[in-house]
């Protein structure tokens, strides 16, 4: 099974990427899909030697649904400062962040998470990996955000990526 679905969760991502972009889903979709989402990890297998490995089961579903949580709150958050608080009394901050995920592939994930959620932006991740940069929109405590951060995200994917 191993040497026809090399990474299976990127074949499965492959499939329904392709069948999102085609818009539709029919047979010939979904063949085509498939024989994309077959070759694409065998050829790029190689470039992927050791592979994280990821827990699909409740720790990667507790972890979406924070992130689309903490997503939903922060636009009305970050609406509520624009509409209402105008540039007066932003606070905005420079956040350096201690990272203890050791895998690229989970710090992209944090960095991604961090810049998905509106107000904060993910800017640089220092050249040994350890810290990752953000922009915060509105900060009153950075001590506070940071241990925030590291909780509700860094936490989470620890346990995903063990």
């Amino acid at each position: 099974m191993n040497r026809l679905l090399p990474h299976p969760a990127l074949s499965a991502m492959l499939l329904i990427v392709w069948l999102l972009m085609d818009n539709s889903i029919t047979v010939g979709g979904i063949v085509l899909g498939g024989v994309f989402a077959l070759i694409l990890p065998k050829f790029t297998q190689p470039f992927w030697p050791d592979r994280p490995r990821m827990r699909f089961g409740r720790a990667l579903v507790g972890y979406l649904v924070i992130v689309l949580f903490d997503i939903l709150v922060a636009n009305f958050q970050v609406a509520w400062l624009i509409l209402f608080r105008r540039n007066r009394d932003l606070r905005a901050r420079w956040l350096v962040i201690p990272i203890d995920l050791t895998t690229p592939e989970a710090i992209t994930m944090l960095a991604g998470t961090i810049s998905l959620t509106p107000g904060t932006v993910s800017s640089d991740v220092s050249a040994d990996g350890r810290f990752l940069l953000v922009h915060a929109l509105d900060v009153d405590d950075e001590a506070a955000e940071i241990a925030r951060i590291k909780k509700r995200y860094e936490a989470r994917l620890q346990r995903v990526f063990a």
